[in-house]
Order: C-alpha cells, then sequence, then structure tokens
C-alpha cells in the first residue's frame, strides 16, 4: 500500500468500472473572511447533515410564503424544535467562533454527569478566569446546581471552569464535550474551552447550536437554568463578615445587621420577559466572534428555535422578528432542512475490512470535499473507503479529500 493515495483516488479502472476521487474546489476569490467549511457527509445526496440544502452560503428559504426578516448576521438558523423541521436558514453550516454560546454544550454535557447537590470547592485558576464571571472563591460553598445557574444565566466564565475542575478536569471535560457534539451529530463543533472564550481551532455552526439547544431543551433542569430571571447565588466568607449598619434619624447608629449570605444575579437574556413566550437559552459575544445569541420560545404548543452567529451590532429586535416569522411560517411551508436526531451507539463490526469514521475533534471534516455555491452544493466524496474483494476482482472506491482551504480567526477578547 505504498502506492500514493492521492494518485490512486485518481483514476481506478477494474473489470471496466471507473472510479474518480472529486476534490473539493477552493473559495471563489473575494470570499468573505469567514469561509463555511465542509460539514460532515451523511451517505445520501451531498453528504450535508440536515439535508442538501443546507450546504448553501446564502439565505435558504422555503417558496410560496414571505421571506424571512433581514438580520445582520452572518448565520442563522430557524427551526421547529417540536418536529426539527429548518424553516430557513443562512449559512447554517458555516463555521465561526461561538464565543458563550458554547456554553450549551457544557451545560448539555455535564448536567447528566454532576450531581446537583454536589458541593465544591473551586481552585484558584477557576477563580481568575478572564470575561464575564459570578465572582466565585476558592470555598467549598458552591454546589453544581449553583455553579450551573451562573452559567448560562450570567454567562459566568469562572464557573464554567469550575464545573469542568468538578468533572474530573479540563482535559476530560472536553472531550467529554466533543464526544456529545459527535452524540449529537453536531459535527462542525469543536470545543477548545469550556467556557467560549476564544481559543486556536474552537468553532461551530448555527445548525450545530440549534442541535446542542434541542438536546438541552429536552433536559428539565436546562429548561429551569435557562429560563429563571433571578436567583441567589452563595456569597464568601468575606462578604458575609460585612455588617450593614443602620442609622436613627437623630444619626446615632442602630444595632447592626448581619450582610445576607447570598448575592443576587439577573439573567442576561434581554426577551425573557419581554417577548412572548420566550424560554430562554443563551448569548454570547467577543471581539472575534461578535455576537451570537440561541433563543427558543413557545405559543399555542409549539417551540420555535433561533440561533444567529456573527452578528455585529444588537440583535434583539432582529431575533424577536426571527422568531415570529417562525412561528407564522411553521406548517406553512415545506421545511428546507432539517434538525437531526442524535447517532446510534456505534456496533463492533464483524468485517476485518470495515473501517470506521473517526469521532475525535477536528474529524468533522474528513471524508467530505466540496464546493459550494448559495443555495446547493456539488456531489461530495465519501469518507473513509474500505477494499472489497469479490469475484475475484478487486474494486477500489474514490477516497476522499479536503478540497477547501481554511482560514482560522485568531484568539479573541473574553466573553461580555
Amino acid at each position: 500500500m505504498g502506492t500514493n493515495l492521492r494518485a490512486l483516488a485518481a483514476t481506478v479502472t477494474t473489470a471496466g468500472v471507473l472510479t474518480t476521487a472529486l476534490l473539493g474546489a477552493p473559495p471563489a476569490a473575494g470570499a468573505r473572511a469567514v469561509p463555511a467549511l465542509t460539514p460532515r457527509e451523511t451517505g445520501t445526496g451531498n453528504g450535508t447533515v440536515g439535508g442538501d440544502r443546507l450546504a448553501g452560503h446564502g439565505i435558504i428559504r422555503p417558496a410560496g410564503i414571505e421571506p424571512p426578516p433581514k438580520t445582520e448576521a452572518s448565520a442563522y438558523v430557524v427551526a421547529d424544535a417540536d418536529t426539527g423541521a429548518v424553516l430557513a436558514a443562512k449559512d447554517p453550516h458555516g463555521h465561526y467562533l461561538p464565543a458563550s454560546t458554547l456554553k450549551t454544550l457544557t451545560a448539555v454535557t455535564l448536567i447528566p454527569k454532576l450531581d446537583k447537590n454536589r458541593k465544591v470547592k473551586p481552585s484558584d485558576e477557576a477563580c481568575n478566569v478572564e470575561g464575564s464571571a459570578v465572582g466565585i472563591v476558592p470555598e467549598p460553598i458552591y454546589t453544581i446546581d449553583d455553579l450551573m445557574r451562573a452559567l448560562l444565566m450570567v454567562s459566568a466564565n469562572d464557573a464554567a471552569v469550575a464545573l469542568a475542575e468538578a468533572n474530573g478536569g479540563l482535559k476530560k471535560t472536553l472531550a467529554d464535550m466533543n464526544a456529545e457534539a459527535r452524540k449529537l451529530q453536531a459535527y462542525d463543533t469543536v470545543a477548545k474551552t469550556p467556557n467560549g472564550l476564544d481559543a486556536p481551532g474552537q468553532r461551530s455552526s448555527a445548525y450545530d447550536l440549534a442541535l446542542i439547544a434541542r438536546a438541552g431543551l429536552a433536559i428539565p433542569d436546562f429548561r429551569e437554568y435557562i429560563s429563571t430571571k433571578v436567583a441567589k447565588f452563595p456569597a464568601p466568607k468575606d462578604y458575609l463578615k460585612k455588617k450593614k449598619k443602620k442609622k436613627h434619624r437623630d444619626g446615632s447608629e442602630a444595632s447592626e445587621s448581619p450582610a445576607p449570605a447570598y448575592y443576587e444575579m439577573a439573567n442576561h437574556n434581554r426577551l425573557l420577559g419581554s417577548y412572548k413566550g420566550m424560554l430562554g437559552v443563551k448569548n454570547g459575544w467577543t471581539s472575534k466572534a461578535l455576537g451570537s445569541f440561541v433563543g427558543a420560545a413557545r405559543r399555542d404548543g409549539h417551540t420555535i428555535l433561533v440561533v444567529i452567529m456573527h452578528h455585529p451590532g444588537g440583535f434583539w429586535e432582529e431575533v424577536s422578528k426571527l422568531l415570529d416569522w417562525g412561528f407564522a411560517a411553521r406548517g406553512k411551508a415545506a421545511p428546507v432542512g432539517q434538525l437531526v436526531t442524535p447517532a446510534p451507539d456505534p456496533k463492533p463490526s464483524s468485517s476485518p475490512l470495515a473501517v470506521r469514521p473517526s469521532t475525535t475533534p477536528g474529524a468533522a471534516d474528513a471524508g467530505a470535499a466540496k464546493a459550494r455555491g448559495e443555495d446547493s452544493a456539488s456531489k461530495g466524496a465519501g469518507a473513509t473507503t474500505p477494499l472489497l474483494i469479490g469475484g475475484g476482482a478487486l474494486v477500489v472506491l474514490a477516497l476522499g479529500a479536503y478540497g477547501l482551504r481554511r482560514r482560522r480567526k485568531r484568539p479573541g477578547d473574553a466573553d461580555g
């Protein structure tokens, strides 16, 4: 097998059968600075997870109804969370920095693994994480429940690291998060941090964040955290030592009363309480990722999901309009795609020649290569092809190859 695989994949003729490997084309000249990379193949159509139409970069919408409202976001997905129908999208599989919306994956991964009543003592490292924080200290006063609320309500980067420590450490938690992403078929997603702070190689897509949010909505504790407007958070000892001094009208001091044993924290989701039926979920921002948001609302027994990524400014009104459009469009037009269900657990192969695709982080693009247009895509090659021996003839099928030039973003600033 010393033959160069690329040359072998180009043209092989066996028993009159010609197999040609399809190599992806590089982006066109003048393509935007945040390219959409190739999603994992599913083995049908052009291989795009969720349906062939979702391979497009541009706006993908159903015919016969009003188009979705305009948004400055570089990518978005509007979906029916109940049926999984994707109602409209823009660059749904484009790879972007997720910022704090990645915390939804942290929560979906760790909520089933950690006892919510367990007390933890964060490390000094966890207590000094940059960006948005809830102000934890290295004292054993926090439960997993407290930290999860801080993670999803106030986007606490310090709470995310403390939760990772409670799960056995950062390395293990990132492995668990990436395994969970593969299980959900969120193949565009690679987690490099538990809190979404920009890191080289970290990425997600609007489609993947919709998958992750949909999985979260199926978890009762997740639903409670994202919908909570105000909650109490444990205060450290130094805070408790402070006394509140009151004075009488004559200026004399009254008896001192102890400070409360908690802080109050308010959910960062501005649509909670202002948008009818808003369930919540998560927003995020860094200077490199720009604004991102995952939102879910429920009306008349139906739940609509909206995800936006790489938005340059205020997006709350645009998200509200996309949600309104989703409720109006649901059931009136053919879906443009589908939110897939979690992948089944792999079964051991009975054939020694079978090769199972890799599920390690970074394998999201492996074995898929195609040139993609605004609303359609050319067909890509298969992922990894075994050798089949039958009837005395050896048939070598096409080997996949990477065909897209990737341009990475630089690490950005802390999430606000």
